[in-house]
C-alpha cells in the first residue's frame, strides 16, 4: 500500500502543478493583452512588468487553489475508478477512509505551502501588483491625500483637508475630542508638519478650544509640539493595505488599531481570520472530490471534471459572499469567514454516506 500511496501523491502533486501553472499563464496572457496598449503608451519598462506578471502569478496561485485543487483530485480519482483500481483497492480489504490517506496528505502539503504563501510571500506581491498599478496605470493619482478622517483614540478624531506625502506636510488640521455625544475640546491648525528628529508633529498658528462646564477656554500660538497615534504612511494607504502585510505585520497592525479605537479594524482581523482558514479548503475539497469520484461513470472523467469546476466556483463565489458580509458588520465575523468550510465540511459527511464500500 505504501508503493501506491506514493503514486497518488506523485501523481496529485504533479497535477496540481500542472493545473495552477496552466490557468496562471492562461490569465497572464489576457491579462497582458489587455495592458499591452497602457504598457505600451506609459513606457513601462520591461524589467517592471514581468515583476508585476511574477507577483500577479502568486496572486493569482493564491485565488485559484480551490479549483486547482479540486479538479487535481477530480482527474486522478475518476481516472483511477476508470481503470476499476478503485473497485480493486477496496476489494482487496482496503478502507475507503485508509485509501483517502494519501490524497489528505497531499492535500495537507499543499495547505500548508498555501498558510506560508498567504502569511509571509502574497503580501509582498499583493504590495508589488498594487505599487505598479499606482505608478504605471493609475498615473492619474495624486501625490497628496485630500479630506482625510482618521479616528486616533477613544474619544479623538483628527482631520486634514490636505496632506503632501512628499513633504509630509498637511493643512487645515484639526483635532476632536468628543464624548457621549458632546464636543470637550478642538484643537486646529492652518499647517502640520511631521518632525522626523523629534518624529512629533509640529502645529503652525493653531487655536485650541476646550469646552468645560460653564466656561470656555481658549488659547493659541504660532508653534506647538504635539504627539499623535499616526504617522506620515498613515495617510498613504492603500485600499487594501490589509492584504499587503505579512501575519505578524498584520497582528502588530490590529493592536495599533485597537489602541486607537480605529473603525477599519475589523478588515484586518477578518483578514486575519481569512489567512488561518484558507489552507484547510484544500483538504476539504480534496476530501470531497474523491467521494464525487470514485465511481465509474457511464460520463467519464470529463463529466466529473466539468462537476468539480462547478463546485470549485460554488466554494469561491460563497467564500466572497461570507467575506463581504463579514466585513459589513456581521456579528459574528470569525463564524461568516468559516461559513464556506463548514458548509462544504458538512456536505463532505453526507457524501462519505454515499461512497462504494
Amino acid at each position: 500500500m505504501k508503493i501506491l500511496d506514493n503514486l497518488i501523491i506523485k501523481d496529485f502533486l504533479k497535477t496540481y502543478f500542472f493545473v495552477v501553472v496552466m490557468l496562471i499563464l492562461v490569465v497572464l496572457v489576457l491579462d497582458f493583452t489587455e495592458k499591452n496598449d497602457s504598457y505600451i503608451r506609459n513606457e513601462v519598462p520591461s524589467s517592471e512588468i514581468f515583476k508585476y506578471m511574477i507577483n500577479y502569478g502568486l496572486y493569482l496561485n493564491n485565488l485559484l487553489t480551490p479549483i486547482t485543487v479540486f479538479i487535481s483530485v477530480i482527474f486522478i480519482t475518476s481516472k483511477m475508478a476508470g481503470r476499476t483500481e478503485i473497485i480493486a483497492i477496496l476489494s482487496s480489504g482496503v478502507s475507503f477512509m485508509r485509501m483517502l490517506r494519501p490524497f489528505l496528505f497531499a492535500a495537507i502539503m499543499i495547505g500548508s505551502v498555501s498558510f506560508l504563501l498567504n502569511g509571509w510571500v502574497l503580501p509582498g506581491a499583493t504590495e508589488g501588483v498594487t505599487k505598479f498599478r499606482i505608478t504605471y496605470l493609475d498615473k492619474e493619482k495624486t501625490s497628496s491625500e485630500s479630506n482625510s478622517h482618521i479616528k486616533v483614540g477613544e474619544y479623538s478624531y483628527a482631520f486634514i483637508s490636505r496632506f503632501y506625502k512628499i513633504t509630509n506636510t498637511g493643512h487645515s488640521f484639526t483635532l476632536e475630542t468628543i464624548k457621549d455625544g458632546e464636543l470637550v475640546d478642538k484643537l486646529s491648525a492652518d499647517r502640520i508638519e511631521w518632525d522626523t528628529a523629534k518624529r512629533v508633529w509640529t502645529l503652525r498658528n493653531w487655536k485650541l478650544r476646550e469646552l468645560r462646564e460653564r466656561k470656555e477656554i481658549y488659547s493659541y500660538g504660532e508653534e506647538l509640539d504635539t504627539t499623535l497615534s499616526i504617522r506620515p504612511e498613515d495617510f498613504d494607504l492603500p485600499p487594501n493595505h490589509h492584504e499587503t502585510l505579512t501575519l505578524p505585520e498584520l497582528s502588530k497592525q490590529i493592536k495599533i488599531l485597537e489602541a486607537r479605537g480605529a473603525d477599519n479594524v475589523g478588515f484586518y482581523k477578518i483578514e486575519r481570520y481569512v489567512r488561518f482558514m484558507s489552507p484547510f479548503a484544500a483538504i476539504i475539497l480534496t476530501f470531497i472530490g474523491v467521494i464525487m469520484s470514485a465511481r465509474k461513470t457511464r460520463g467519464g472523467s470529463g463529466f466529473q471534471i466539468a462537476m468539480g469546476f462547478l463546485l470549485a466556483f460554488v466554494y469561491i463565489i460563497l467564500f466572497i459572499l461570507s467575506r463581504t458580509f463579514a466585513e459589513n458588520g456581521a456579528t459574528y465575523p470569525i463564524f461568516a469567514v468559516w461559513l464556506p468550510n463548514i458548509i462544504f465540511g458538512l456536505t463532505g459527511l453526507l457524501l462519505y454516506k454515499t461512497v462504494p464500500r
